[in-house]
């Protein structure tokens, strides 16, 4: 098992949108939500959970964008202007956390999902594998902790 050294860097697929990540995520997790199918035109997108303020651009201002989201609550993406690439998305209000999309950073060896939510949505072919909930976890306590158990901070 490898151990990821802080800051982590990422941006977007053209390069004009860069970032970097000063505290390591809360937890990794595969999201099954119609919105994330749309947003990634895939089945699901892998989510890190980030502290807000330990997110920096350091290249590019993100343009964002809003919409409800099926959990009920007001959401906001984070994307680049140029190639729209999505970085990241959050909640209005604000509760002090993103979730980053795992695979806008540059090394991606070490992201390895906990858990996977929003699984009502999922593809019917999607196999789980780990930790699972059929809509907004209200206690995201065992997705941190199977996180935490992978030992990459």
């Amino acid at each position: 098992m490898s151990k990821v050294s802080l800051p982590l860097a990422g941006g977007c697929a053209c390069g004009a949108l860069r970032y970097e990540l000063t505290a390591p995520p809360l937890m990794i997790y595969n999201c099954h939500c119609a919105n994330c199918q749309k947003i990634t035109g895939g089945a699901f997108t892998v989510a890190a959970t980030v502290l807000e303020g330990a997110l920096a651009f350091t290249r590019g201002a993100p343009k964002r964008t809003t919409w409800k989201a099926d959990s009920g609550n007001q959401r906001f993406g984070l994307f680049c202007g140029d190639c729209g690439s999505r970085i990241a998305n959050g909640q209005d209000p604000s509760i002090g956390m993103l979730s980053l999309r795992a695979g806008t950073f540059d090394d991606t060896s070490w992201v390895e999902p906990a858990g996977d939510i929003w699984t009502k949505s999922a593809q019917k072919w999607v196999a789980f594998r780990a930790l699972t909930a059929e809509g907004q976890p209200t206690d995201y306590a065992p997705f941190i902790a199977a996180y935490r158990a992978q030992g990459r901070f």
